[in-house]
């Protein structure tokens, strides 16, 4: 087997895809397949499950892939060392993020770390089921690092750092009953009807444990893909939203109002335990903002 053998091997674990990792190694789907059919007859035993549906490690596959891509950023370290009119970082770093993170500068976090490192790759990503599947995605190693929004208790077993934490604040229309309070509890909101981010969402898991926690799960009647967006959607009269108070809520229409002894998000970034040398300079860079994320002003 070779390292290119290796490397396609990886990317069709990862996006559990021949077609989406031939898209993202710009190959042929025959040169993918042909070095997957290569390197299964070298081992004797089949790396994937294929259907017409889907294409899944085997036993075996999972317990490759860890390994494949241990050589292949030990083959992106000796390349390193042997070009030495090439100075600097390379291989490969993928990084799970949400698809909004307008309190946070990661662009211009990445674009720093693109000017510190050009010769390494970034891959970006989000996930459909927001943090939680960020989280799944590092500890299966399809991600290097990710910022999520999960409860620390969450976190074990992997290297995380906190970056920030903040409280929640209700979101509600301004003809609504409690819209003048000065703060609110949760209590006061148990029997209203919700909208918020999908299941999975990590600001979505925090405040449904806190209302389960009050033995009053609640009612959400609409999930909107992007936390951002959850204002406008209250402003229409479809529910009111629990949402950290790092949320934009400067829409017309809406009050925010603080949570008073409520839940707290957590924003942190969270590293797979066997990771290369270009995840280390990533995270060390996110890491510097650490206690930076504060919460906005509450608009009202």
């Amino acid at each position: 087997m070779d390292a290119r053998q290796l490397e396609i091997f990886a990317a069709v674990a990862e996006e559990r895809s021949f077609t989406r990792a031939a898209r993202r190694l710009f190959a042929a789907q025959s040169t993918v397949s042909a070095a997957i059919r290569a390197l299964e007859t070298e081992l004797g035993a089949p790396l994937f499950e294929r259907s017409t549906r889907s294409v899944e490690p085997t036993a075996l596959g999972e317990a490759t892939l860890a390994d494949a891509r241990a050589a292949l950023e030990a083959i992106d370290r000796i390349r390193s060392a042997a070009a030495p009119g090439a100075a600097g970082l390379r291989g490969r770093v993928r990084l799970g993020m949400f698809s909004s993170l307008e309190f946070f500068d990661l662009p211009g976090l990445l674009g720093r770390f693109h000017r510190e490192n050009p010769l390494v790759n970034l891959r970006l990503t989000v996930s459909p089921t927001g943090s939680t599947g960020l989280l799944d995605d590092v500890r299966r190693g399809r991600l290097d690092l990710a910022l999520v929004g999960m409860p620390p208790s969450e976190l074990q077993g992997l290297d995380a750092v906190r970056l920030g934490e903040t409280g929640f604040v209700a979101v509600l229309p301004t003809a609504h009953p409690l819209a003048d309070r000065r703060t609110i509890t949760l209590e006061a909101l148990a029997d209203e009807r919700f909208v918020d981010t999908p299941p999975g969402f990590g600001n979505r898991v925090v405040v449904d444990r806190a209302f389960d926690a009050l033995g009053r799960p609640r009612a959400v009647i609409a999930d909107v893909p992007e936390l951002p967006a959850v204002p406008r959607y209250v402003a229409e009269g479809l529910g009111i939203a629990v949402v950290p108070t790092l949320t934009p809520v400067a829409v017309p229409g809406v009050v925010a109002v603080p949570l008073r002894g409520g839940p707290t998000w957590t924003l942190s970034v969270i590293a797979a335990p066997r990771r290369g040398d270009a995840a280390d300079a990533l995270l060390a860079l996110l890491t510097t903002r650490r206690g930076t994320v504060t919460p906005q002003t509450t608009l009202r």
